[in-house]
């Protein structure tokens, strides 16, 4: 194990011609062709299990999902930037590890490994990360597949913003997304979508400044009854998505 801490260096510097609020908008992108559209993160089995069947209750479920994705996956996220901009490798591979111990069901396994895959692949072909950082994180992950969280901490330490900015962002995007999810699974209409996306996106800021100030010790994803729900929605009847 590394002790101490290590900077990544490379005698290539990258120049990325795509401005930073560009990169930042196409990374929280649906159209980023990583798989998201797929998996409703347990939100499906929610609506299978009656917790959520309107907008009120879809808007209450994912404002709890949201509150929970702060102290835990976006917290990390927060983290891994601030790692990968200070070459900190003992802090990447604890970090990469977390991410790894933190899915605790099948299908969060596979969203986080599948859509960690794709980022890599899509990372690779951007002009974005040096050689030595892809080097590193190939590095970190220990011969497991890249964790989602963790390659996206990369890809958003390349881009000159603060870490506030690249948050908002990722923030927004997973509520998008998850409303989409429940536009089909709930259903709900369009403009009823949109209610939801306003509570969500009043949200997030609180949401984005708890994931900095949390510290890594106090980093966690503890909710045992979500983890029943996903467990349960491995074998529901009837399913549009694999979370």
């Amino acid at each position: 194990m590394c002790t101490g801490r290590a900077v990544v260096t490379t005698t290539e510097p990258v120049v990325d011609p795509v401005p930073p609020l560009l990169r930042l908008t196409w990374l929280a992108s649906p159209a980023l062709p990583i798989g998201a559209f797929s998996y409703s993160e347990v939100l499906e089995a929610a609506v299978e299990q009656g917790l959520v069947h309107d907008d009120a209750s879809a808007g209450a479920w994912l404002s709890q999902q949201l509150r929970l994705l702060a102290r835990g996956d976006l917290a990390a996220i927060a983290q891994g930037i601030n790692a990968w901009r200070a070459g900190d490798e003992p802090a990447l591979r604890e970090l990469a590890r977390w991410l790894r111990m933190t899915r605790d069901g099948a299908e969060a396994r596979l969203q986080s490994e599948q859509m960690g895959q794709s980022l890599l692949v899509w990372l690779r072909g951007q002009p974005m990360a040096t050689p030595a950082q892809l080097a590193l994180l190939t590095a970190c992950g220990e011969g497991h597949p890249m964790p989602y969280a963790f390659v996206m901490s990369l890809a958003l330490a390349t881009i000159d913003v603060p870490v506030d900015q690249a948050l908002h962002t990722q923030a927004f995007g997973w509520a998008e997304n998850q409303v989409q999810a429940a536009l089909k699974a709930v259903p709900l209409g369009q403009t009823a979508g949109q209610r939801v996306l306003t509570r969500l996106a009043s949200e997030i800021p609180a949401a984005v400044a708890e994931a900095i100030a949390t510290p890594p010790a106090r980093r966690q994803l503890f909710a045992p009854m979500l983890s029943v729900l996903a467990a349960r929605h491995e074998t529901q009847y009837s399913r549009l998505f694999r979370s």
